[in-house]
């Protein structure tokens, strides 16, 4: 794979708006595609947003009717804004595209990263993304005085945590001891050109993730860097480490098109792959993967 740049294009008090991020994302991939320019990783913290892929459901957008850009990448609902660093890498691959094997490239630095600040984060099947697990349920404090048989997530497929308290809060995963988190990732792949990428919790306010159905998953949560290692975390701290884990990763990666399996009386399938991310069809122009 050719060197990767990185972009630094707003943090902090410089914080850059979404529409304007997406607005520079699309510049930047229809150079990627002319080769005009290298793959190229835009890094930046945007003010308080919430985006939605597209197969969020109404019944997973805010309920006071906070404003909610809905966007062309794969996933679902989620948040962006001050302590969660953003990158989008906007790299060619080969086609056929393989959509499920760069994200779980995105995944391998992010789990490095959080290693290397001391936090063990893993996959969970059919959940992209990068977690921190939770205790055994039969080892997790209850709710309310409750016993965990009582949990109504587990017996009410329509539960909604946003009217139940803050017992229940994807932002108090940590303490309910589930699974929770710490990076979501959703892109889009067209013209062979990847789009949107992943988001880092560092050291944000995760409650703004309460007031949504964080990526359409009900049973689990949100974690940060700074919750789980129990010290400030900094957006500075974190750069140069996501960096260097994306670099070893994606331009150490040997990448080759997804295989089609062809038979003689049938069209080209994909090969199985494993996980939530799917790839497209062959012939199709556009992929998306899911956060």
């Amino acid at each position: 794979m050719s060197e990767l740049r990185f972009v630094h294009v707003g943090f902090g008090a410089d914080a850059v708006e979404y529409q304007r991020a997406w607005d520079m994302q699309r510049e930047v991939h229809a150079a990627r595609f002319a080769d005009e320019i290298p793959d190229t990783c835009l890094l930046l913290e945007h003010p308080p947003v919430y985006t939605a892929g597209r197969r969020t459901e109404d019944s997973e957008r805010p309920l006071d009717g906070t404003p909610v850009i809905d966007v062309d990448r794969g996933g679902k609902i989620t948040w962006h804004g001050p302590g969660q660093l953003v990158g989008y890498p906007i790299m060619k691959l080969p086609r056929p595209v393989d959509v499920v094997a760069h994200v779980r490239r995105l995944e391998e630095a992010l789990i490095r990263t959080a290693a290397e600040f001391g936090l063990e984060t893993t996959r969970i099947e059919g959940r992209s993304g990068v977690w921190v697990l939770g205790d055994p349920v039969e080892q997790r404090p209850s709710l309310g005085g409750l016993s965990l048989d009582f949990d109504p997530r587990l017996h009410d497929d329509e539960f909604d945590a946003r009217l139940n308290g803050p017992e229940y809060a994807p932002s108090n995963a940590g303490q309910r001891r589930e699974d929770r988190k710490l990076a979501a990732i959703g892109i889009r792949v067209a013209k062979g050109v990847t789009m949107h990428g992943f988001s880092l919790n560092v050291n944000p306010d995760n409650t703004w993730f309460d007031r949504i159905v964080p990526c359409g998953i009900r049973d689990a949560g949100v974690a940060s860097l700074s919750e789980e290692l129990g010290r400030e975390v900094t957006i500075a701290e974190v750069l140069p480490v996501v960096e260097r884990h994306l670099r070893d990763v994606l331009e150490g990666a040997e990448l080759r098109p997804r295989e089609i399996e062809r038979t003689a009386d049938a069209a080209p399938t994909a090969a199985p792959v494993d996980a939530a991310p799917t790839a497209a069809p062959e012939a199709a122009p556009e992929a998306v993967a899911s956060a």
